[in-house]
């Protein structure tokens, strides 16, 4: 769902309702709850050298086309760690989490949409309720936003047995419909790197 401010940085001049309030069958409702609840320090693990060469480019490629957005450089890294961690975390891929940053938040901890949307994964409060602690001033904190946003696109690429646009319209709130999928596919492009 599109942040009220962040519509005319993406030429998107309507803004949706955003994610819906589902009923969820109790054994969602406990895996959810469960992803949430896990409390590991956004610290990424790396079987071999590779691997962690392989992310510090990444890293240090993401951090240069953030750093306007971003001023810095500790904010930013700290940052970028919890996408890679989260994003990872949740199986999905790194690219499409940095696109949706973008089209949600314009990457700003603080947005808020017209529906009220919060953070940088624009999460709905009722998402606090059904699987969190029930704080929903805790979406402004980004490893818990960004877990939620991961945790909540997983659950959706579930539904929709792993097709991105349904998932990506599901997250929006505009299910069938192409123009935040295809906004969100638009962004990613900028934060495609092969090491992502």
């Amino acid at each position: 769902m599109l942040a009220g401010a962040a519509a005319p940085y993406l030429g998107v001049s309507e803004a949706v309702a955003g994610q819906l309030e589902e009923p969820l069958a109790d054994s969602v409702r406990s895996a959810l709850s469960a992803a949430i609840a896990r409390h590991a320090p956004p610290e990424p693990f790396f079987a071999d050298t590779a691997s962690r060469l392989a992310y510090l480019r990444w890293l240090g490629a993401m951090s240069d086309k953030l750093s306007r957005r971003k001023p810095d450089f500790q904010t930013r890294v700290d940052f970028l760690q919890t996408v890679w961690y989260e994003s990872k975390r949740a199986g999905l891929d790194t690219t499409m989490v940095m696109g949706l940053i973008q089209v949600e938040s314009a990457f700003r901890k603080f947005a808020i949409s017209r529906v009220g949307a919060r953070g940088y994964m624009q999460i709905m409060p009722f998402w606090s309720r059904l699987i969190g602690d029930g704080d929903s001033s805790k979406l402004f904190h980004m490893q818990t936003n960004i877990r939620f946003g991961c945790v909540i696109l997983r659950h959706y690429l579930d539904r929709e047995n792993g097709d991105t646009f349904m998932a990506l319209g599901r997250y929006n709130g505009s299910r069938g419909r192409s123009k935040y999928p295809n906004a969100v596919y638009a962004a990613a492009k900028r934060w495609s790197h092969p090491d992502a």
